[in-house]
Protein backbone atom coordinates (compact mmCIF):
# COMPACT_ATOMS: atom_id res chain seq x y z
CA UNK A 1 0.00 0.00 0.00
CA UNK A 2 1.19 3.52 -0.87
CA UNK A 3 0.02 6.80 0.62
CA UNK A 4 0.43 10.34 -0.66
CA UNK A 5 -0.02 13.25 1.75
CA UNK A 6 -1.80 16.34 0.47
CA UNK A 7 -0.98 19.28 2.73
CA UNK A 8 2.34 18.97 4.53
CA UNK A 9 1.69 21.09 7.60
CA UNK A 10 1.64 19.89 11.19
CA UNK A 11 -1.02 17.27 10.49
CA UNK A 12 0.73 16.11 7.33
CA UNK A 13 3.96 15.60 9.25
CA UNK A 14 2.11 13.66 11.93
CA UNK A 15 0.53 11.44 9.27
CA UNK A 16 4.00 10.78 7.86
CA UNK A 17 5.21 9.76 11.34
CA UNK A 18 2.34 7.29 11.75
CA UNK A 19 2.94 5.83 8.26
CA UNK A 20 6.57 5.21 9.21
CA UNK A 21 5.56 3.54 12.47
CA UNK A 22 3.13 1.25 10.61
CA UNK A 23 5.61 0.45 7.82
CA UNK A 24 3.35 1.96 5.16
CA UNK A 25 5.10 3.57 2.21
CA UNK A 26 4.77 7.34 1.88
CA UNK A 27 4.89 7.79 -1.90
CA UNK A 28 4.94 11.57 -1.78
CA UNK A 29 4.06 14.81 -0.02
CA UNK A 30 2.60 17.80 -1.77
CA UNK A 31 1.43 21.32 -1.04
CA UNK A 32 0.03 21.51 -4.59
CA UNK A 33 -1.57 18.14 -5.20
CA UNK A 34 -2.78 19.03 -8.71
CA UNK A 35 0.84 19.05 -9.87
CA UNK A 36 1.47 15.56 -8.46
CA UNK A 37 2.57 12.69 -10.72
CA UNK A 38 -0.60 11.00 -12.01
CA UNK A 39 1.11 7.62 -12.45
CA UNK A 40 2.02 7.49 -8.75
CA UNK A 41 -1.38 8.86 -7.79
CA UNK A 42 -3.12 6.02 -9.61
CA UNK A 43 -1.57 3.42 -7.30
CA UNK A 44 -1.78 5.47 -4.09
CA UNK A 45 -4.29 6.52 -1.42
CA UNK A 46 -4.28 10.26 -0.80
CA UNK A 47 -4.68 11.57 2.74
CA UNK A 48 -5.83 15.18 2.53
CA UNK A 49 -5.23 17.60 5.41
CA UNK A 50 -5.24 20.94 3.64
CA UNK A 51 -7.57 23.93 4.06
CA UNK A 52 -11.16 24.33 2.83
CA UNK A 53 -10.21 26.57 -0.11
CA UNK A 54 -7.57 24.12 -1.33
CA UNK A 55 -9.86 21.10 -1.05
CA UNK A 56 -12.56 22.89 -3.02
CA UNK A 57 -10.04 23.43 -5.82
CA UNK A 58 -8.48 19.97 -5.57
CA UNK A 59 -11.29 17.45 -5.02
CA UNK A 60 -11.92 16.82 -8.72
CA UNK A 61 -8.23 16.06 -9.29
CA UNK A 62 -8.23 13.75 -6.25
CA UNK A 63 -11.31 11.86 -7.44
CA UNK A 64 -10.04 11.55 -11.01
CA UNK A 65 -6.48 10.42 -10.29
CA UNK A 66 -6.05 8.63 -6.96
CA UNK A 67 -6.79 5.03 -6.10
CA UNK A 68 -8.73 6.22 -3.02
CA UNK A 69 -8.91 9.36 -0.88
CA UNK A 70 -9.15 10.07 2.86
CA UNK A 71 -10.36 13.60 3.60
CA UNK A 72 -9.57 15.17 6.96
CA UNK A 73 -10.08 18.72 5.73
CA UNK A 74 -13.26 20.37 7.00
CA UNK A 75 -15.20 23.47 5.95
CA UNK A 76 -16.74 22.16 2.70
CA UNK A 77 -20.08 20.93 4.00
CA UNK A 78 -21.96 23.34 1.73
CA UNK A 79 -20.69 21.40 -1.33
CA UNK A 80 -20.84 17.97 0.32
CA UNK A 81 -23.42 16.55 -2.11
CA UNK A 82 -21.41 17.81 -5.07
CA UNK A 83 -18.17 16.28 -3.76
CA UNK A 84 -19.73 12.93 -2.89
CA UNK A 85 -21.48 12.81 -6.25
CA UNK A 86 -18.22 13.45 -8.10
CA UNK A 87 -16.32 10.72 -6.24
CA UNK A 88 -19.14 8.29 -6.93
CA UNK A 89 -19.16 9.29 -10.61
CA UNK A 90 -15.40 8.62 -10.80
CA UNK A 91 -15.74 5.34 -8.89
CA UNK A 92 -13.10 6.47 -6.38
CA UNK A 93 -13.49 5.29 -2.76
CA UNK A 94 -13.49 8.11 -0.25
CA UNK A 95 -13.62 8.20 3.55
CA UNK A 96 -14.20 11.57 5.15
CA UNK A 97 -14.65 12.85 8.69
CA UNK A 98 -14.77 16.06 10.65
CA UNK A 99 -12.48 14.25 13.10
CA UNK A 100 -10.54 11.00 12.64
CA UNK A 101 -9.87 10.43 16.35
CA UNK A 102 -11.29 7.09 17.53
CA UNK A 103 -12.23 8.73 20.83
CA UNK A 104 -14.14 11.51 19.09
CA UNK A 105 -16.07 9.00 17.03
CA UNK A 106 -17.06 7.25 20.26
CA UNK A 107 -18.02 10.74 21.52
CA UNK A 108 -20.28 11.13 18.47
CA UNK A 109 -22.01 7.84 19.30
CA UNK A 110 -22.49 8.74 22.97
CA UNK A 111 -23.83 12.18 22.00
CA UNK A 112 -26.32 10.53 19.67
CA UNK A 113 -27.51 8.20 22.43
CA UNK A 114 -27.88 10.87 25.14
CA UNK A 115 -29.45 13.52 22.92
CA UNK A 116 -31.96 10.99 21.57
CA UNK A 117 -33.06 10.22 25.15
CA UNK A 118 -33.32 13.90 26.06
CA UNK A 119 -35.20 14.59 22.85
CA UNK A 120 -37.88 12.20 24.05
CA UNK A 121 -38.11 13.60 27.58
CA UNK A 122 -37.70 17.32 26.82
CA UNK A 123 -36.72 19.97 29.35
CA UNK A 124 -33.03 20.36 28.42
CA UNK A 125 -31.19 22.98 26.37
CA UNK A 126 -27.90 21.96 24.70
CA UNK A 127 -24.72 23.95 24.11
CA UNK A 128 -21.21 23.24 22.82
CA UNK A 129 -17.91 24.93 23.71
CA UNK A 130 -14.94 24.06 21.50
CA UNK A 131 -11.34 25.18 22.06
CA UNK A 132 -8.48 24.95 19.58
CA UNK A 133 -5.06 26.41 18.85
CA UNK A 134 -4.77 29.95 17.51
CA UNK A 135 -3.73 28.70 14.04
CA UNK A 136 -7.03 26.95 13.31
CA UNK A 137 -8.77 28.75 10.47
CA UNK A 138 -12.36 27.53 10.78
CA UNK A 139 -14.75 28.32 13.61
CA UNK A 140 -16.78 26.55 14.77
CA UNK A 141 -14.71 23.41 14.25
CA UNK A 142 -15.96 20.68 11.95
CA UNK A 143 -16.24 18.41 14.97
CA UNK A 144 -18.46 20.91 16.80
CA UNK A 145 -20.66 21.22 13.73
CA UNK A 146 -20.99 17.43 13.55
CA UNK A 147 -21.90 17.23 17.23
CA UNK A 148 -24.46 20.02 16.82
CA UNK A 149 -25.95 18.23 13.83
CA UNK A 150 -26.47 15.08 15.89
CA UNK A 151 -28.04 17.00 18.78
CA UNK A 152 -30.23 19.16 16.55
CA UNK A 153 -31.60 16.12 14.75
CA UNK A 154 -32.49 14.34 17.97
CA UNK A 155 -33.78 17.30 19.98
CA UNK A 156 -35.23 19.55 17.25
CA UNK A 157 -33.16 22.54 18.38
CA UNK A 158 -30.41 24.84 17.09
CA UNK A 159 -27.49 24.14 19.38
CA UNK A 160 -25.44 27.17 20.43
CA UNK A 161 -21.71 26.75 19.72
CA UNK A 162 -18.99 28.90 21.29
CA UNK A 163 -15.45 28.82 19.88
CA UNK A 164 -12.16 29.67 21.61
CA UNK A 165 -8.86 30.05 19.71
CA UNK A 166 -5.85 30.25 22.01
CA UNK A 167 -2.29 28.98 22.27
CA UNK A 168 -1.57 25.47 21.01
CA UNK A 169 -4.68 23.59 22.22
CA UNK A 170 -5.00 20.42 20.05
CA UNK A 171 -8.76 20.26 20.60
CA UNK A 172 -11.29 20.25 23.44
CA UNK A 173 -15.03 19.78 22.89
CA UNK A 174 -17.52 20.12 25.74
CA UNK A 175 -21.23 19.43 25.39
CA UNK A 176 -23.72 20.58 28.01
CA UNK A 177 -27.39 19.80 28.44
CA UNK A 178 -28.89 22.38 30.79
CA UNK A 179 -32.06 21.44 32.66
CA UNK A 180 -34.13 23.15 35.32
CA UNK A 181 -32.82 20.93 38.11
CA UNK A 182 -29.52 19.59 36.79
CA UNK A 183 -26.89 19.73 34.09
CA UNK A 184 -25.26 16.96 32.04
CA UNK A 185 -21.78 17.66 30.64
CA UNK A 186 -19.39 15.59 28.54
CA UNK A 187 -15.90 16.53 27.36
CA UNK A 188 -13.46 15.08 24.89
CA UNK A 189 -9.90 16.40 25.03
CA UNK A 190 -7.21 15.56 22.50
CA UNK A 191 -3.70 15.48 23.95
CA UNK A 192 -2.00 15.84 20.55
CA UNK A 193 -2.63 15.60 16.81
CA UNK A 194 -1.40 12.01 16.75
CA UNK A 195 -4.83 10.52 17.42
CA UNK A 196 -6.21 12.29 14.33
CA UNK A 197 -3.30 11.03 12.21
CA UNK A 198 -3.67 7.45 13.45
CA UNK A 199 -7.35 7.44 12.54
CA UNK A 200 -6.67 8.89 9.10
CA UNK A 201 -4.05 6.22 8.37
CA UNK A 202 -6.44 3.53 9.58
CA UNK A 203 -9.04 4.96 7.20
CA UNK A 204 -6.54 4.74 4.34
CA UNK A 205 -6.00 1.07 5.15
CA UNK A 206 -9.78 0.48 5.21
CA UNK A 207 -10.16 1.88 1.67
CA UNK A 208 -8.45 -1.25 0.39
CA UNK A 209 -11.63 -3.23 0.98
CA UNK A 210 -14.23 -0.52 0.33
CA UNK A 211 -16.06 1.01 -2.58
CA UNK A 212 -18.12 4.18 -2.56
CA UNK A 213 -18.10 7.13 -0.16
CA UNK A 214 -18.26 6.68 3.61
CA UNK A 215 -18.06 8.69 6.80
CA UNK A 216 -15.33 7.39 9.10
CA UNK A 217 -17.75 6.85 11.97
CA UNK A 218 -19.69 4.39 9.80
CA UNK A 219 -16.53 2.45 8.93
CA UNK A 220 -14.44 2.38 12.08
CA UNK A 221 -16.84 0.35 14.25
CA UNK A 222 -17.84 -2.26 11.66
Amino acid sequence: MKVVISGYGKMGRMVEKVLLERNIECAGKSEDIRSFDKMIAGESVCIDFTVPEAFRENYRFLAENFKAVVVGTTGWNDIKDEVIGYFEKCGTPMIYASNFSIGVNVFFAVTDFISSLLGKTGGYSPYIVEKHHCHKLDAPSGTARSLAGIIDRNMSVNTDIQSVRCGEIPGIHTIGFEGTNDRITMTHEAFSREGFAQGAVEAAVRTESLSGVHEFKDVVFR
